[in-house]
């Protein structure tokens, strides 16, 4: 089947210096996803014209495309310093800054006019707060965007995962409800299920995501959430490792790993994943905690008296720093009772609802 930019690169053969044809064939390749044959046409028509705003602008479109960040953040900058502030301008700037870790920079692109007027935007700049932990305001543009855009995928996919880690859950549902079949709103989904103890629907939605793209974190981690839940610590250690692993920075997962290690009786597995959480913020209280009970459990008293005092300090409700301290009231350092307590801490209901420690250290590892 012959497409647009087919037809249009027919014309161009037949009138090869045709200005705007050259033009239009090369948004044509660009949408088409053919970012060589792009360049190749903007070239041409550079050497016909001279520089330009317009072909300063395909350039950048075209690096794009190739996800070329630097070259595309250039070729926006290119046209911002000239004066051009057109919204799709500034935004597509501040995605190509974002893409390359400049989030300071993008973030101040991305004001509220801006978000306002595009849904992409407002997408963006929901997700660049949230990731900085900027939660006041990534709520207030969130809200803003769904009123504004409540057909925009995307944008409601992004809502319902912020506000899944803002445990607004009526919100989380609607975003997510609206957000089709966008693999962010399917995990919010998934979240939710779990929530609501429904293990078989929230396996299957992560399952669904995963089967797309394998190696998205999110479901990664909430898939090996679901087994660490159940207690199967061997199913989860493989995708809590994998999706640790793709979010980098995200604590929570790197301590949910941890743990699964520690419930499939790897100690030194499960150290090194608490080791990297304190490494991304060594004031992380269930980190702290975490390694105390790991230090209770190879029988080193004075270290784990050491951490679980800084894990209370930091974190009066921390739920490792509370399990290390009833370890070593109950076992008085004995390794075989701490061991036992371990295994019944993480099975013993804490509340009503049947929700046990292994259960809510699930639940702040889906959490950023």
């Amino acid at each position: 089947m012959m497409t647009e930019y087919d037809q249009l690169a027919g014309f161009l053969a037949v009138d090869p210096a045709n200005v705007a044809l050259l033009a239009d064939t090369a948004h044509a390749a660009i949408a088409a996803g053919r970012p060589a044959e792009a360049r190749a046409l903007i070239e041409r028509l550079r050497a016909i014209e001279g520089p330009s705003p317009a072909i300063e602008h395909l350039t950048g479109l075209a690096a794009m495309t190739e996800r070329d960040w630097a070259g595309a953040a250039t070729a926006f900058r290119t046209l911002t310093g000239a004066g051009v502030d057109a919204p799709g301008v500034r935004y597509n700037l501040a995605r190509s800054l974002a893409m390359q870790g400049e989030t300071d920079d993008a973030v101040a692109l991305l004001d509220d006019d801006l978000a306002a007027e595009l849904p992409q935007a407002a997408q963006l700049l929901i997700g660049l707060l949230h990731d900085r932990g900027d939660m006041d305001r990534a709520e207030t543009v969130a809200r803003m965007a769904f009123d504004r855009f409540p057909d925009h995928a995307g944008v409601n996919a992004t809502i319902s995962t912020l506000a899944i880690d803002l445990e607004d859950l009526d919100l989380a549902r609607a975003a997510a409800g609206r957000a089709g079949d966008h693999p962010e709103g399917l995990v919010t989904q998934a979240t939710l299920a779990m929530e609501a103890a429904d293990p078989a629907a929230a396996g299957a939605l992560f399952d669904r995501v995963l089967a797309v793209q394998p190696d998205h974190p999110r479901a990664r981690v909430g898939r090996g959430l679901l087994a660490l839940s159940g207690q199967d610590a061997a199913a989860a250690t493989a995708d809590l490792d994998r999706g640790a692993e793709g979010f980098g920075s995200h604590l929570g997962s790197w301590i949910a790993a941890g743990w699964a290690h520690l419930l499939a009786g790897d100690a030194a597995t499960a150290r090194s994943r608490f080791d990297r959480a304190l490494a991304i913020d060594d004031s992380f209280a269930e980190g702290h905690g975490s390694l105390a009970v790991l230090d209770l459990l190879a029988g080193d008293l004075d270290a784990a008296r050491r951490r679980t005092a800084v894990a209370l300090r930091l974190d009066r409700e921390s739920f490792a720093g509370g399990l290390a301290a009833a370890m070593l009231a109950a076992g008085d350092g004995d390794v075989a009772t701490a061991g036992r307590i371990v295994k019944l801490a993480l099975s013993t209901p804490l509340d009503d609802r049947g929700t046990t420690i292994a259960q809510a250290l699930a639940r702040m590892g889906g959490r950023g």
